[in-house]
C-alpha cells in the first residue's frame, strides 16, 4: 500500500514560474508557458479603465477563463478562452497576445479576438435591444399634479 507511481508528493512543481526575461530584464512574453495575472491581461487589453475595476469584475465571478471561475492572479495563457462582459452583454474570446502594459487601442486589440459566435450573438441582441424601447426613456419629468390625478382615476375608476 505505497504511492502509486507517477504520483509526487513533492511541492516543487510551481503552476506559475517564474517569467523569462529578456537581457535587459522586460519580461518575454513570446516564451512557451508565459503567463499574464488576467487581471493585468484585460486592464492592458482595455476591457477595464483601471485594474481595479478588472479585479472587481474577476471577483464577482463574472468573468471566465475556459468556463471556469477564476481568481484575479489566475494566469492567462495564450489559447486561452475568456468570456468578458462588455456592456449588456458577455463577450467570448480567445488570447491570441500577452501584456501586461496598457498600450494604444490597435495594440489591445492584437491581444484577443473574438469568436464568430460571440459576434453574431451580440449583433443579434444589440438589434433586439434596438428594437424594444425603454419605457422609462418616454417619461420626461415627473408627473405633474394633473398626471397624478388621471393615474388615480385611472387607477381606482370612477367611484
Amino acid at each position: 500500500m505505497g504511492i502509486p507511481d507517477g504520483v509526487s508528493l513533492s511541492r516543487s512543481k510551481n503552476r506559475n514560474p517564474e517569467p523569462v526575461k529578456t537581457p535587459n530584464g522586460k519580461t518575454d512574453f513570446s516564451a512557451p508557458g508565459a503567463k499574464v495575472r488576467i487581471d493585468k491581461w484585460l486592464w492592458a487589453a482595455r476591457f477595464f479603465k483601471t485594474r481595479s475595476l478588472a479585479i472587481e469584475v474577476v471577483e464577482g465571478g463574472k468573468v471566465k477563463c475556459n468556463d471556469e471561475r477564476v481568481k484575479p492572479a489566475y494566469g492567462v495563457q495564450v489559447g486561452d478562452v475568456l468570456t468578458v462582459p462588455v456592456g449588456w452583454d458577455d463577450m467570448v474570446l480567445v488570447v491570441k497576445g500577452l501584456g501586461d502594459k496598457r498600450g494604444s487601442a490597435s495594440i489591445a486589440q492584437g491581444l484577443y479576438e473574438e469568436t464568430i459566435e460571440s459576434a453574431k450573438k451580440r449583433a443579434e441582441r444589440a438589434a433586439n435591444r434596438k428594437l424594444m424601447k425603454d419605457p422609462a426613456l418616454e417619461i420626461k419629468a415627473r408627473p405633474t399634479k394633473r398626471d397624478r390625478r388621471v393615474m388615480e382615476d385611472f387607477k381606482w375608476g370612477d367611484e
